[in-house]
């Protein structure tokens, strides 16, 4: 067989490298059935289950694609194949409403980005048309508008940040022509993105926090206010409105004295967009019938202002062209005047290379955001990866119209929301109607103030300000983080916005590497409950009993029984840092015993701090198994001198030893080698502390497969041997469950129960053990009684269990082999108690045979 042959080969080089393959299991693989402990109680009676371990080939075969996955992979590249043959009128409705809204919108905005950008104003319009007309090919958003607008963050800030890349690149290399440098921009990081997409990694951008977003929101908003400023104001003062905001600031107070006519045209528009959304927002309050209606004046505000003000302008100018009254938009070209194959070459991309994270970042970071939370509000779940793709592509094929990197846009995608759409198709609507501003309206644009335009952006820039009560919210949730939020502020004001965006990631990753590695555990004391309704117990039937009666206090009191039950048991922090009443007395559940709660992972960062921590406690909270340990001073080691001369050392007789540690693995979903070594040392630290008595590690809730086969693979799971006291019959304390419910009790599975009960009581009468195959041999825990004593009890049980005289099947919850690996972690506790009194049976058998002798 070719499957033996290779175990063979391997066999063999295993053999010639010296690779121990059973160096795991503690007692060996050709124990006695018996003596490894697999009891009558668990082979014979409930259904076995032995643990498989995952192999590489599993581990191959979840990873490598099928077939028929490859084929979904390049199907959910288009989303729209899955719902454009279900298209309908009343779809299209919406998106028409929606799509032309959006376009009208999308124009004016357009254009006023783009100045941002230190781009002619008809690239804004390029990039406005080439964003709605590709995204909707690969969005799984209905929402996104995709534009020279950042979402949360203005395009104003994509725009904002592509202006500043072109002028650092210009100023080595001035015959760089701006829109070059722009394209080139959005294809490489457009690539980037695309990449990043179709490797689905768009859980990447998870690891930028809301407090980091905000910040940089919030910053870049004060940074492109500040900028527009003295141009809304008009002031003829020269001074680079790209400088450090706070300098941006101080220069625009210095020449207010510059001040011109543009004022008028500036501040009066600004005023006005606020005026109409304020009094729009009031209707919709005081009329909710017409609240519709307001959503739609207020959505087309700036539109309207736009408009007015060029109707203004062109009555005022129309016979001064030469010497307006005030600075105008200008000339745009009609249709794309730049078209064509974009230029790129190492020498451009190595100029904005060191931006270049930046700028991806940018583009990533709100689209990603923007989506979700319409998503989650909209009732639909975007895939991040497939939006990368989306927003990759479009700026990969845009700059071959003129466009420039573009993004998704918060507003309008607020618009579109509201506006109902149905579907992305809504874009290629607001395409034609982009599509048909380029074509019919640059005439109208000449007349455009840039005042005005300046005010328009001063106005969408201002909601993106993070609200003091937003800041008071994160203060109460986090404090650290709102640290990180004013420092990614203060950062892009007084230097810049890409500098603002590295300090927020960096400072939000160093807080999370810093809560990671100082994680804490918890150690856990058990703690007897019971549920109250009103004034009443309420007991497991779902009865209700009174409360606080002479009776019920007895019964409080005298009932120390697991089994009661009305009563269960819950595990809390022994110091209350859970928030638990501290007038709850809780402690550890056994001498001797401790139970370790991880609390965020259990990885190489933080494996040190964690046993640092858990062996800490131990050696404060019990003594050494042999108090003769250290007869001489010199047997001391050096780092435990023992007391100065003259001095008696410290007595610890009253303390417990150490007996057992329960691992809560809750929270641990995988481990690493240096976590696994970790525990191992550990383990050894323990063992010599504990000599002669051996340490017993149990391990409750482990949820993952690797996991447990890494703990296998360290010898953990499998009871430890006692030393000099030979191999003896274990107790196990296994968790069982019914295989099929209530309903399983069917005469085919009852027949069943009868044959191996009778079988059983066969061997019991003739003194022998359940039998057990060769794959069963692995598990098992230690047994305080004799062999027939151990037989007796079980008979006992068998007869008075319910869960098997009603002919109902059971099997093992997790596998035989790994007796020391438990459900939860009563069962661990329940199996450490038994262990260590097991033990002292045992050494108390020993002493008094010693005494006899």
């Amino acid at each position: 067989m070719p499957g033996e042959t290779a175990t063979k080969i391997g066999h063999a080089l295993a053999k010639g490298l010296g690779i121990k393959l059973q160096y795991r299991d503690p007692l060996g693989p050709n124990a006695d059935p018996v003596t490894r402990g697999e009891s009558t109680f668990s082979s014979g009676t409930a259904e076995t289950y032995v643990e498989s371990e995952p192999t590489t080939a599993e581990f191959l075969a979840e990873h490598i694609p099928t077939p028929r996955e490859v084929g979904l992979y390049f199907y959910n590249l288009f989303p729209f194949l899955k719902w454009i043959t279900r298209y309908n009128w009343q779809w299209f409705l919406g998106d028409l409403i929606a799509g032309v809204t959006v376009g009208a919108v999308v124009v004016p905005q357009g254009m006023a980005y783009a100045k941002l950008a230190d781009l002619p104003v008809q690239y804004g319009l390029y990039s406005s048309f080439m964003g709605v007309l590709i995204y909707w090919f690969f969005a799984t958003s209905k929402d996104i508008t995709i534009g020279v607008r950042e979402k949360i963050k203005p395009v104003a800030v994509m725009s904002t940040l592509t202006g500043s890349i072109i002028l650092e690149v210009q100023a080595k290399h001035p015959e760089i022509e701006a829109p070059v440098i722009a394209s080139a921009l959005a294809i490489i990081s457009g690539a980037i993105i695309t990449f990043v997409g179709l490797i689905r990694w768009g859980w990447i951008v998870d690891f930028i926090p809301l407090t980091a977003i905000s910040a940089y929101m919030t910053g870049s908003a004060i940074n492109i206010a500040a900028g527009q400023v003295p141009t809304m104001l008009g002031e003829t003062a020269k001074f680079d409105t790209r400088a450090a905001t706070y300098m941006v600031i101080i220069n625009t107070l210095k020449y207010l004295p510059t001040t011109q006519i543009d004022a008028a045209m500036g501040l009066t528009a600004l005023l006005m967009l606020y005026l109409i959304r304020g009094a729009c927002n009031y209707g919709a309050k005081r009329y909710p019938h017409k609240s519709k209606i307001f959503f739609f004046i207020s959505t087309l505000r700036t539109v309207f202002v736009i408009l007015f003000y060029t109707m203004i302008s062109a009555a005022v100018n129309l016979h001064r062209k030469d010497k307006p009254v005030f600075k105008l938009l200008g000339h745009v070209p009609r249709g794309f005047t730049a078209a064509g194959v974009p230029k790129i070459d190492t020498n451009i991309i190595s100029a904005f290379s060191k931006n270049l994270p930046a700028a991806v970042i940018v583009m990533l970071i709100e689209h990603i955001a923007i989506s979700k939370s319409f998503g989650r509000v909209n009732n639909y779940t975007i895939d991040p990866s497939q939006e990368m793709v989306a927003i990759g592509i479009t700026n990969l094929l845009g700059p071959f119209l003129g466009a420039y990197p573009a993004t998704g846009s918060f507003s309008r995608t607020a618009i579109k929301s509201k506006a109902g759409v149905r579907t992305p198709l809504a874009g290629l609507i607001t395409a034609i109607v982009v599509l048909l501003a380029i074509y019919a309206l640059p005439a109208v644009f000449y007349y455009i103030p840039n005042a005005s335009l300046a005010g328009v952006i001063i106005h969408a820039v201002g909601d993106l300000i993070t609200p003091p009560n937003t800041v008071y919210q994160f203060w109460r949730v986090s404090p650290l983080e709102v640290l990180i939020f004013f420092a990614g502020v203060l950062v892009t004001i007084f230097s810049t916005i890409e500098n603002g965006i590295y300090t927020t990631i960096c400072v939000s990753m160093f807080l999370l590497l810093w809560r990671l590695a100082k994680a804490r555990g918890h150690f856990l004391g058990k703690v007897k409950v019971h549920s109250v309704v009103g004034d009443h117990l309420l007991d497991s039937d779902g009865k209700y009993g009174s409360m606080g009666t002479t009776q019920n206090v007895q019964q409080v009191s005298d009932s120390d029984s697991d089994s009661d039950a009305a009563y269960r048991n819950v595990f809390l922090p022994v110091n209350h840092h859970d928030g638990s009443n501290p007038d709850i007395s809780v402690e550890h559940p056994y001498p001797g015993i401790f139970i370790y709660r991880f609390s965020e992972g259990f990885i190489y960062p933080n494996a040190n701090h964690y046993t640092d921590y858990l062996v800490e406690t131990i050696f404060r909270e019990t003594r050494r198994t042999n108090l003769e340990s250290y007869p001489r001073p010199g047997d001391r080691p050096w780092n435990n001198p023992g007391p100065r001369r003259g001095q008696k050392e410290e007595d610890r007789s009253h303390l417990p030893i150490l007996r057992a540690v329960i691992l809560d693995f809750s929270s641990v979903n995988n481990v690493d080698v240096t976590s696994i070594q970790n525990l191992i040392d550990v383990r050894n630290q323990l063992d010599m502390y504990a000599a002669p008595e051996p340490v017993q590690w149990h391990f409750a809730h482990i949820n993952n497969r690797w996991t447990k086969r890494a703990l296998a693979s360290a010898g953990f799971g499998y009871p430890t041997p006692i030393p000099d006291s030979g191999f003896r019959r274990w107790k196990p304390i296994f968790s069982v469950a019914e295989i099929g419910g209530r309903s399983s009790a069917a005469a085919q599975a009852e027949q069943e129960h009868q044959v191996q009960s009778s079988k059983l009581k066969g061997d019991l009468e003739q003194g022998k053990g359940g039998q057990t195959t060769e794959r069963e041999r692995d598990g098992i825990e230690l047994a305080s009684e004799s062999s027939s004593s151990a037989e007796s009890d079980l008979q006992q049980q068998l007869t008075t269990s319910k869960a098997y005289n009603q002919g109902r099947r059971i099997a093992l919850v997790q596998g035989i082999n790994r007796p020391l690996f438990h459900v939860d972690l009563t069962s661990a506790l329940q199996s450490a108690i038994a262990d260590a009194q097991a033990i002292d049976a045992y050494r108390r058998k020993q002493a008094v045979e010693g005494a006899e002798q």
